[in-house]
């Protein structure tokens, strides 16, 4: 059996964070004893977290970004718990792990999860020439999806061992159980219609998200007579940019904002077709979501995109900031005929390859072996 301590920045909404909260909470379901660490207090997906009775959460209150108390409280964490394993879920989360590591002398394998494939701005730029040694130091990374994997080892981001790990859905939880009457209830809330072409995004409103792009595809698929709408599910910072683009082009009333949602499911339900629009992403989660849900994709070529998706089967890739390119796709898929055959192919896709028990059988047998290998290594005699 593991005793695993999971390491994340916060427990704020976000892909790494709700990826390392299903894998423990099926670790723990399977018997295995795992801790949830974060570093920073956010904590607005705590209450997702489902551990058994030995499991413990538990929040280091950094104030700033390198905290020495809050390092200092977590190595007195790891000498009284002695995990097995140690799993940091990206570059934040792992320098806290190393550091208190160090500081408590534990002897355990230490994993790193990465969920990021291009760093925007100087200042994280700078930051990775620090993380690296720490990615170097750990005994195994577990990269999100090959091209990610090939991109990062290239720039001299590696560990002793080196895996690539699918995100993976729960594809009972995502799955399309809300009938006809139920979509078109969410539909007329958003004000629209049974007849539109509604294009769904679910992620945080940030820049690296691009969701402009989606506005004005929009206003390039009208000008061609087609319906189509646009559904953000989500909030954030560029919004206000969002809302200013779309009135600028005349589509205000053909995009609707969420805001925050706990369960985007309806809102994808309420979706014909659901788009990313980044301008750097790794394996989207909320794409394999959206899948699960019998959605065809639409995704910019960044990170995984063409491991996830086989143009014209189950979605299609688009160059990254193509809105011309990007319309002439999303127009293809108006047909509704092959958007449900489309949207069929992706779920398929998502049960064969991108499930979360997939998932968690990899994480499970890697950090075994990991453990394995570090005892035997342990045990073995020094002349």
């Amino acid at each position: 059996m593991l005793r695993a301590i999971f390491v994340t920045g916060s427990l704020a909404h976000g892909g790494a964070e709700r990826q390392t909260i299903a894998l423990l909470n099926r670790l723990a379901e399977r018997g295995h004893e795992c801790h949830a660490v974060f570093v920073k207090n956010s904590d607005s997906l705590l209450d997702r977290v489902r551990l058994r009775t030995r499991g413990t959460v538990r929040c280091l209150g950094a104030r700033h970004y390198l905290d020495l108390r809050a390092v200092a409280g977590f190595a007195e964490q790891l000498s009284a718990v002695e995990p097995s394993v140690l799993v940091a879920a990206n570059p934040y989360a792992l320098m806290y792990c190393t550091l208190a590591s160090r500081w408590s002398r534990l002897r355990a394998p230490l994993v790193a999860t990465f969920h990021s494939t291009r760093v925007l701005g100087a200042k994280e730029r700078l930051k990775m020439l620090f993380y690296r040694p720490c990615f170097w130091n750990a005994d195994c990374t577990v990269f999100v999806c090959e091209r990610q994997r090939r991109y990062w080892m290239h720039r001299g981001v590696f560990s002793r061992r080196n895996e690539v790990i699918y995100n993976g859905v729960d594809t009972a939880e995502f799955c399309d159980a809300w009938n006809a009457r139920e979509r078109a209830r969410t539909r007329a809330a958003l004000g629209f219609s049974e007849a539109d072409y509604v294009i769904g995004i679910s992620a945080v409103l940030r820049p690296e998200k691009n969701h402009v792009q989606l506005v004005d595809a929009i206003a390039v698929l009208r000008s061609r007579g087609i319906r189509a709408r646009g559904l953000m599910i989500g909030d954030g910072e560029t919004r206000a940019a969002i809302e200013a683009r779309a009135r600028a082009l005349g589509v205000d009333r053909d995009v609707a904002i969420t805001g925050a949602q706990q369960d985007v499911r309806p809102y994808l339900a309420a979706c014909d077709v659901v788009a990313l629009c980044s301008v750097t992403e790794a394996f989207s989660l909320g794409a394999l979501e959206a899948m699960a849900m019998h959605k065809p994709i639409v995704h910019s070529n960044v990170g995984g995109a063409t491991e996830m998706i086989r143009p014209g089967w189950n979605g299609f890739v688009f160059p990254v900031g193509d809105t011309r390119a990007f319309a002439d796709r999303l127009a293809v898929l108006a047909d509704r005929e092959v958007c449900r055959r489309m949207g069929d192919h992706a779920r398929q896709a998502v049960k064969a390859f991108f499930s979360d028990t997939t998932m968690v059988n990899r994480y499970e047998q890697t950090l075994i072996e990991l453990c394995r290998a570090r005892s035997s290594a342990a045990a073995a005699p020094s002349w």
